[in-house]
């Protein structure tokens, strides 16, 4: 049994945590890999539209606005502007970008990040219940420098987690709103 107060797997049941996800294949060999899920009362087609509007400078990031948006509040509604990114597409996270790996609507949007000392990939999947959506949320990070698992294990996971469970509940609550 998987540990249900673990910031790693937050809201995931243990078939989401073990199963495999877009995105996985972008981080093969992950020192950090964690899954979180939430179920939306609303269809995958009114949770989309907040996920592609994501990033620093666009709708935010839906979490601790005053950590990762320098205290501008996310957005509380669709940019039609902010719908057109597709794969390929950058996604701004303060001083860096994320590249839209996969963009596919209603479905499944990931993330990712690399450079030298880094591998970060943030994939979503919108899976369709019978009231609305189950949104699973995978992170996994390679940190490849002296010391990089000690810091994934004491700062990231802890940290992550606290973010991604905020932006769960920020996505639930936008998307619950419209309908």
């Amino acid at each position: 049994m998987i540990n249900p107060f673990s910031l790693a797997s937050w809201g995931a049941t243990d078939d989401e945590i073990v199963g495999s996800m877009v995105g996985d294949d972008q981080v093969p060999d992950a020192m950090f890999s964690a899954t979180r899920s939430i179920s939306i009362l609303a269809p995958p087609a009114s949770v989309f539209p907040w996920l592609r509007q994501m990033g620093f400078r666009r709708a935010g990031w839906y979490s601790y606005d005053w950590i990762d948006n320098f205290g501008k509040e996310s957005a509380r509604h669709i940019h039609p502007e902010w719908q057109h990114l597709e794969s390929g597409g950058l996604v701004p996270a303060g001083p860096i970008s994320f590249i839209a790996c996969t963009v596919d609507p209603d479905r499944a949007f990931c993330l990712v990040q690399a450079s030298r000392f880094v591998a970060f990939s943030l994939a979503f999947e919108l899976r369709p219940e019978a009231d609305g959506t189950r949104l699973v949320s995978r992170a996994r990070a390679n940190l490849c420098f002296p010391g990089g698992a000690t810091v994934a294990q004491w700062l990231l996971e802890p940290g992550d987690g606290l973010m991604v469970r905020k932006q769960l509940l920020g996505i639930k609550e936008r998307a619950e709103s419209l309908l």
